[in-house]
């Protein structure tokens, strides 16, 4: 097979949103096309692309996201440059993708899962389970807030956002006494050392597809489908198909608190999640395990079950 490769006169461009983490995970991107078809750096062009979620989040610092809008919210003017052919491809954080994508659209490449756990970042404690009655913790996350205020409902949680020195800062001015990131973002960031202690999967569900990128190409775009299946990772597809067949049943956004994680133990896939009513007065959880090709059926299945178990208006607001 041979492929039309990009060249500095007529570079492959990349689009992203502009946050240190985006860019990191656009870098990595590029990296791994430049080495698995050995092309140079300028053969690739990096577009950073401003969206809504990136526009309201600046204006209103101190509004929870759940406000302004669900997922989408950092994906649509990516995906109209896609498009309209201004980029051609983008790199996403998968969990914030939606399960269908715009017609002409593709998300069939993901690069090799990081870290899924979630990470407690405090100034002065070392874990969740020190801190005392009364703390004050800060999320902007409807999944986490629900499932702290459900294990540890002595707690105080207050709205809480930003970038990892944006939520540092919050921190050491007293807005809150503890917070949590995602392992995966500190870990691209080269940021470890920022997390106190990782919470295990068994104390927190990370959110579906949670340490996740996915790469989003054009459907008549061979070229770039030709290149990016030479990075893809299929573990990481298989665990993302359950995980978001899973959060499509539930027509999951970022106004559901919804959990899952898949992993793979030789052919076989694990299925866990939970549900949760958004005051944390409710849970409900699953575990399953099915064939590996038969992930995104049990995903669908799981989801179904749940629903009928949560009954009507299960996710809204009390």
């Amino acid at each position: 097979m041979t492929i039309n490769l990009p060249d500095p006169d007529a570079p492959l461009r990349i689009g992203t949103r502009g946050s240190p983490l985006a860019l990191a995970q656009a870098h990595e991107t590029r990296d791994r096309l430049m080495a698995a078809f050995d092309l140079p750096e300028a053969a690739f062009e990096i577009v950073v692309i401003k969206t809504t979620g990136d526009n309201r989040a600046m204006i209103d610092a101190d509004v929870a996201l759940k406000t302004i809008g669900g997922k989408g919210l950092f994906t649509k003017e990516i995906e109209e440059a896609m498009l309209s052919r201004q980029i051609d491809i983008a790199v996403h954080s998968m969990k914030d993708m939606p399960t269908l994508q715009p017609d002409g659209l593709v998300l069939d490449c993901n690069l090799p899962r990081e870290d899924v756990r979630d990470s407690f970042v405090s100034l002065n404690h070392e874990s969740l389970r020190d801190l005392p009655a009364g703390t004050v913790v800060g999320s902007s996350s409807l999944r986490r807030r629900a499932q702290l205020i459900s294990r540890r409902p002595d707690l105080r949680v207050v709205e809480f956002r930003g970038n990892v020195q944006t939520r540092m800062k919050k921190l050491e001015e007293g807005v809150a006494d503890a917070t949590f990131l995602a392992m995966a973002g500190l870990r691209r960031l080269g940021m470890a050392e920022v997390a106190k202690s990782a919470i295990e999967v068994e104390d927190m569900l990370p959110a579906v597809a949670q340490g996740a990128i996915g790469i989003e190409r054009r459907a008549d775009d061979s070229r770039a489908g030709d290149m990016l299946a030479a990075i893809h990772d299929p573990e990481t597809g298989q665990r993302l198909a359950a995980e978001r067949a899973f959060l499509e049943g539930l027509d999951g956004s970022c106004q559901t608190p919804i959990a899952a994680l898949a992993e793979l133990d030789g052919g076989t896939l694990r299925l866990r999640s939970e549900i949760l009513r958004p005051d944390g007065s409710e849970v409900l959880t699953d575990d399953r395990s099915a064939p590996v090709e038969d992930g995104a059926a049990l995903g669908a299945a799981m989801a179904r079950d749940l629903r009928a178990r949560a009954g009507e208006g299960f996710f809204d607001w009390l």
